[in-house]
């Protein structure tokens, strides 16, 4: 399931995605707008802005924007920022590998290898996705729910 944390991230994001070309847009706006607890919405942005994301501006007229182009942020890596590993289990996660304990033999594990799929398939649509491939679903009729 995904946490409140990368839930309300892509929320922030897409907002700010949406508000490029404007000025930086104040905390307490996004918050209210999206509505998200203030105080884990500050956490989630410096993260984001740590990691390369975001820019922010203090004093009047500040806030902040996005620091890329909507198309260049994929969900995987805001996942990542927000969750850590992908991957179900520890053994089959790309980033955050480290072998399970109880586990005799990975390369003959059945459990592994499934979940290296769910990984896979999981990490396929998620390492496509962008921030603006969300921005445009909001608007797609096509797209059932």
């Amino acid at each position: 399931m995904l946490s409140k944390k990368t839930k309300y991230a892509i929320k922030a994001l897409v907002a700010l995605g949406k508000n490029t070309g404007n000025p930086p847009m104040q905390i307490v706006r996004l918050a209210e707008q999206e509505m998200i607890p203030r105080k884990f919405l500050e956490q989630i942005l410096l993260d984001m802005r740590n990691a390369g994301y975001l820019y922010s501006k203090k004093g009047a007229g500040g806030g902040y924007s996005l620091n890329k182009d909507p198309q260049d942020i994929f969900l995987a890596d805001i996942l990542r920022i927000t969750d850590g590993p992908i991957a179900m289990v520890p053994c089959a996660s790309l980033k955050f590998y480290r072998k399970c304990d109880e586990c005799h033999d990975e390369v003959t594990c059945g459990i592994r290898k499934t979940f290296i799929d769910v990984r896979n398939a999981t990490l396929n649509v998620l390492a496509q996705t962008s921030i603006a491939d969300v921005i445009a679903r909001e608007t797609d009729e096509n797209i059932v729910s």
